[in-house]
């Protein structure tokens, strides 16, 4: 019979109960509080999924952290300087994900990077010749285990060993981690023979970087690791599962030939694949088909989705399909249950997580029982489609013109940055090495209350300007004690750098408890992009032109980018991102002139999510880049040259894209790069890029306080690389997320180490 399956949920609880109990523990250090949480959790996901017929239900697809840092933890590929070979306690493993200083030892967390193109973080594992593994943390059996007591058959998930090696960082240059696949393997196969011995019978390995364009010789590698895997338990089925798009070829023949008992495809994002998958798969492999997004919250076209199941079956037969999501559905939010506000028309158009296995039940039942079970469910289905095709809620003619008509030349500054550059220095005269910070400061308890004492009615338009005014003020005075050179006024009154700007634009909307998770208890709730966008009044002018007023020194406007608008918002999928992309560009263009115009001599534009959405494949790079670029130029170029552009990048490799950094022309380019120790920086100097950078000097996701010699020994390390007379000083991201006093310490550090330095070269 065809089964139905889900590669993994959502981990944070749909009251982000997860996070609670991870700020609990980081506070008090109460184990127990926190594992109780994580069985409950796990307990309600195994339960509900059961309850929709869900036939092979994930286990070990839930985290406290991060499901990589288990790998590492399960493989015993602790770094040194975090005690590898001890025992791997929770302090260990957070310290691993969140760095550690207290009594016993001062250390900095590891990397962390997009996975793939979505908006969630991963821990990047280290590797070296010198690495070895051990098995060190059993997680994935105890909690199959603990699945089966409560009488839930699971079906382990596992990162696969090629995309754990491939996913990782070599800490020697010109060393490949994947020649370690000999060393790493005995610990999968002891892993392997441990969940068969407790009873399972299928376990899920997820190889995602299948879907990357891979050389010939690190395919051969992944076919040597899976025979020997498939060897070493044969009583075991194992389920190959890639995602996030179609294999290329190469990819494709190998993830056939594998020796394995089934394969997952992304019939979402990898449609192209589905008639070759039919043709080319092996007489003795059942097929996994996702054919329900785990990415997006639309509902699934069934009509389109059962015709695919169908004839799948009718070619392969009942026993070797499965239907399943396209991914692990922890990128969406749990349910649509509790969205008591969300206007009913759109609410019908979406579907969370809960609703996808509804969904999938859905599939499956018409494929075993035919159509005329399920007929009442596809013309529901349909009808829904129609609605929102035709919808004039979602059509915006003036704003469809607007981008239809841009001018060609609308994208371009009117002079080159080396003659801005001289411009902007004479108007803000600044030292050598400015100091900044990324935008916003830290968010206490009050803060919240107060936006959510406005939301309920509470406080009048009065009280709450006057509290957001007094916090301005409040971050304004400190940034000046401290001895910043360029100050900002700290988003009180922002929520997410992407939801602010999505409640003040058209064709958004928002949900109460639409939660994923960033990473670790870092959880966003993405907009709903459902029709074309436009800006309908200024959204951040007042309270710059507020924070400009106090102070002498040069205030940033902060804003988002259009395409990190894009990215971390769930978007529409009828028409191109692209044609979205734009429609978001020239919604900021109006508030960046309205920011010029009401004084604000700098403007900074985040895009952090620039290099996420780059596609997983080369060939289609260059239209990505081509239109994001595009968009990012078109909401700044508005400015005068005096007028001085910002932007902001997080956790990205810029060595592939670094000629797109250079074409966004932005006069300041900020990125993230102390956990690296500045080698982020070195696709900058091979590039010569030619404009100013702030390269961050210390790990704002971390609640440690770098001492300032260690500021300054990255500081050395940037001026090593540029010259001095282009290189900014500041935190790696924003700072919303850390506490003040830490904040206030860890930016005096960070000032005193610039300034050691200016006096160091003769600034």
């Amino acid at each position: 019979m065809t089964l139905t399956s889900t590669l993994g949920y959502p981990r944070v609880g749909p009251h982000r109960e997860l996070k609670a109990a991870l700020e609990t523990y980081w506070r008090d250090g109460e184990e127990a509080p926190l594992l109780d949480t994580a069985r409950s959790l796990r307990r309600a996901s195994w339960r509900l999924q059961k309850e929709h017929g869900i036939g092979h239900i994930p286990s070990n697809d839930f985290t406290l952290y991060d499901h990589v840092l288990d790998t590492i933890c399960m493989t015993g590929a602790v770094p040194e300087r975090f005690g590898a070979g001890a025992e791997i306690d929770l302090a260990t493993y957070f310290a691993m994900a969140r760095g550690a200083q207290d009594g016993t030892r001062d250390v900095a967390a590891m990397e962390m990077t997009k996975w793939f193109d979505t908006n969630y973080h991963y821990i990047v594992p280290e590797f070296s010749p010198v690495t070895s593994f051990r098995l060190a943390f059993t997680k994935a059996v105890d909690e199959f285990t603990e699945a089966k007591a409560l009488g839930v058959h699971t079906r382990p998930v596992l990162v696969g060993p090629f995309s754990f090696l491939k996913l990782g960082k070599a800490t020697v240059a010109g060393f490949d981690p994947l020649d370690l696949m000999g060393r790493l393997l005995p610990v999968y196969e002891d892993v392997l023979k441990r969940l068969a011995e407790a009873g399972a019978d299928w376990v899920q390995i997820d190889e995602p970087c299948l879907v990357l364009e891979l050389g010939s010789g690190d395919l051969a590698k992944c076919r040597a690791a899976y025979s020997a895997l498939s060897a070493a338990v044969p009583s075991l089925k194992l389920m190959v599962a890639t995602y996030f798009g179609a294999l290329p070829e190469a990819s494709f023949e190998t993830a056939m030939a594998l020796p394995v008992a089934g394969i997952h495809l992304d019939m979402v994002r990898g449609r192209s694949q589905y008639e070759a998958a039919l043709s080319a798969l092996p007489r003795d492999k059942l097929l996994s088909l996702g054919l329900v997004d785990g990415r997006n919250i639309w509902r699934t076209d069934m009509e389109a989705a059962l015709t695919l199941a169908e004839r799948a079956v009718l070619t392969l037969g009942p026993k070797r399909v499965m239907i399943s999501a396209a991914c692990s559905l922890l990128h969406v939010p749990f349910s649509l249950a509790g969205e008591k506000s969300l206007d009913p028309e759109l609410k019908s158009w979406l579907a969370f997580a809960e609703e996808k296995l509804g969904e999938l039940a859905v599939l499956a039942r018409g494929v075993k029982e035919g159509r005329a079970e399920i007929s009442s469910e596809l013309a529901e289905n349909a009808a829904l489609f129609e609605a929102r095709r035709n919808s004039p809620r979602i059509h915006n003619p003036a704003v469809r013109a607007r981008v239809r008509d841009i001018d060609p030349h609308a994208d371009r500054r009117g002079r080159p940055f080396a003659d801005r550059q001289a411009i902007q220095q004479k108007r803000f005269g600044l030292p050598k090495l400015p100091t900044t910070t990324i935008g916003s400061f830290p968010q206490t308890s009050d803060v919240r209350k107060a936006r959510a004492s406005r939301r309920r009615g509470d406080w009048t338009e009065a009280q709450y300007d006057a509290f957001m005014k007094a916090e301005i003020e409040k971050t304004i005075r400190l940034q000046e004690r401290i001895g910043l050179d360029v100050l900002v006024h700290g988003e009180p009154e922002r929520t997410d750098m992407v939801e602010y700007f999505g409640e003040k634009l058209e064709g958004f909307a928002f949900t109460s408890l639409g939660w994923v998770q960033s990473y670790g208890s870092r959880c966003v709730k993405p907009p709903i992009i459902f029709g074309d966008v436009s800006r309908p009044e200024p959204m951040t002018v007042e309270w710059s032109r507020y924070a400009q007023s106090l102070t002498a020194k040069p205030v940033k406007g902060m804003l988002t980018g259009p395409v990190t608008i894009l990215q971390w918002s769930f978007v529409r999928d009828d028409q191109p991102r692209s044609e979205t992309c734009r429609q978001i560009a020239l919604a900021i263009r109006d508030e960046v002139y309205d920011l010029e115009a009401a004084g604000l001599g700098m403007i900074q534009i985040d895009e952090p999510a620039l290099r996420e959405g780059l596609p997983l494949h080369r060939s289609e790079w260059d239209a990505y880049l081509r239109w994001a670029c595009e968009c990012f130029r078109l909401s700044v170029c508005v400015v005068r040259d005096e007028t001085q552009i910002h932007t902001h990048m997080c956790y990205s490799e810029f060595n592939d894209i670094i000629e797109a950094i250079a074409d966004l022309d932005a006069d300041v380019i900020s990125i993230e790069t102390s956990r690296s120790r500045m080698e982020l920086l070195d696709a900058f100097v091979d590039f010569s890029y030619p404009n100013d950078i702030g390269p961050g000097v210390y790990d704002i996701h971390s609640p440690r306080v770098p001492a300032r010699s260690e500021m300054l020994s990255l500081l050395r390390l940037a001026a090593d690389r540029l010259p001095s007379e282009r290189i900014w000083v500041n935190p790696d991201c924003g700072l919303k997320t850390r506490g003040w006093p830490e904040t206030e310490a860890a930016l005096i550090e960070m000032v005193e180490a610039a300034r050691e330095l200016r006096n160091t070269i003769g600034a």
